[in-house]
């Protein structure tokens, strides 16, 4: 589990990484003209601790991940990534519309890939606690 932790956390310090050519790569610059200044800065600044999140969520899995296996703490927190991955990975099918990749080739496989992704992580998270809830229920 803690090899399966330290590859979830190297790709999620990649992910966060890749974000920094978004606003290039997607054109920000000419795309959130049209919108007000709140709105623009609100893109940004969610966008960055977003990154942020999925950095610190790789650092903890590089350097932590022996706790989130066995203690306490690390079981609970576990839960609340397998529950924050999850929701990634339901957004991933319903807060996009299709059309963003169905019939498009690569739109396809980015989105197969990225799907798979987010699954993967649920499931090394779910298992992270599901291991450990025997040792620490929350009765206790």
């Amino acid at each position: 589990m803690i090899t399966q932790l330290n590859i979830v956390g190297g790709v999620c310090i990649l992910l966060a990484l890749l974000h920094a050519v978004f606003p290039s790569y997607f054109h920000w610059k000419q795309e959130l003209k049209a919108l007000s200044l709140l709105n623009r800065q609100l893109m940004y600044v969610h966008t960055f601790f977003i990154v942020l999140t999925v950095f610190f969520i790789g650092l903890l899995c590089l350097t932590a991940a022996k706790d989130l296996v066995t203690t306490r703490l690390g079981n609970r927190i576990a839960l609340g990534l397998a529950i924050f991955w999850a929701l990634r990975l339901w957004v991933q099918f319903f807060g996009y519309s299709a059309q963003l990749w169905r019939g498009k080739p690569l739109e396809t496989v980015v989105h197969v890939v990225f799907s798979l992704l987010w699954l993967y992580f649920t499931a090394i998270f779910f298992m992270v606690f599901w291991s450990g809830w025997k040792l620490y229920p929350f009765a206790h």
